[in-house]
């Protein structure tokens, strides 16, 4: 059994359109095999935010048009992005093995993540999603459907939705059996699906879960020796964009809490992400650390060339 890695892809590495998205995949299953090709067990969490508003948006659209098309809840959506984004990712990343001779399967989970009905983030939705609509429109769809709409930077009125924390990540065992047969596992697409415990039951909920707050926690449940979560920049920075930026190669938890406490990570950007980070490492007992990189760098970053490590 090889070391364990938990990868973090972001929504928006993976185009805007289905098309743009089968190709932008051939390039992101590259960096995925290098680490299965050094011999690491990998498994794949990634966002959905682009394509949970197209799959909303186009659903919106035709049942409002009356053409017949019923109206599809948001947990479906997210179900539907969960289906066609693994669907190019395994089909890319199966390309990529069998062109380099390497014979290991890789498949999707469509997975449930549990959240808190409790959870203060459904007295405040601030995920935006869907279409704009104006002030008219969206108070006559507030009444009629009870959604919560917010005017999005001068561009109309949108439907917000919550973004609660992960809690306990429904088909956890299925993953572990899979990793352990040698199978590349792509799950929690988009964070999961969100659902709420209901006695015995699991009932879905309009919500987004933040993907790298679920792949923290799939990284501590698998008990992953690294949680690698992908961006847009090779390593962290503090002064970010100003003339005193500084790359960091490492920083501890003391390091992080003070970096938060300067307000240096962007609150929609950066901050999730070190937050997930550092959630990971308090959590797992047997020394994992995190590393944040951008994806082309995932296998240098590993070799300790690039990124910025954080440990305890």
């Amino acid at each position: 059994m090889g070391k364990r890695v938990v990868v973090a892809l972001g929504g928006n590495a993976l185009g805007n359109t289905p098309e743009q998205q089968l190709e932008l995949v051939k390039g992101t299953a590259k960096p995925i095999v290098d680490l299965v090709e050094k011999g690491y067990d990998v498994i794949i969490g990634h966002g959905n935010g682009p394509q949970v508003g197209m799959v909303n948006l186009a659903m919106e659209f035709s049942a409002n048009k009356g053409g017949g098309t019923p109206y599809m809840p948001f947990p479906e959506c997210g179900a539907m992005t969960q289906g066609y984004i693994g669907y190019h990712l395994q089909q890319a990343i199966q390309d990529e093995l069998k062109a380099r001779g390497i014979n290991k399967p890789c498949a999707t989970v469509v997975t449930q993540v549990v959240v808190d009905q409790n959870d203060p983030g459904f007295q405040k939705p601030t995920k935006p999603v869907g279409s704009f609509y104006t002030k008219e429109e969206s108070e006559a769809i507030a009444k009629e459907k009870g959604f919560t709409f917010v005017e999005d930077s001068g561009r109309g009125y949108r439907r917000v939705v919550p973004s609660p924390i992960p809690k306990r990540i429904v088909e956890i065992d299925i993953v572990e059996q899979l990793v352990s047969a040698g199978v590349i596992v792509i799950t929690v697409g988009g964070g999961g699906i969100p659902v709420v415990e209901e006695g015995q039951s699991l009932k879905g909920v309009a919500a987004v879960i933040d993907k790298d707050r679920a792949s923290a926690l799939l990284a501590r449940d698998v008990k992953a020796d690294q949680l690698i979560i992908l961006t847009a920049v090779d390593r962290v920075c503090i002064n970010f964009n100003k003339p005193d930026q500084q790359e960091l190669a490492t920083m501890n938890l003391a390091d992080c809490e003070k970096y938060i406490g300067e307000g240096q990570f962007a609150p929609g950007s950066m901050l999730p992400k070190v937050q997930s980070c550092m959630d990971f490492v308090k959590s797992n007992t047997h020394g994992g650390t995190a590393l944040i990189t951008s994806l082309s760098k995932a296998a240098d970053a590993l070799e300790g060339k690039t990124g910025t490590i954080i440990e305890k």
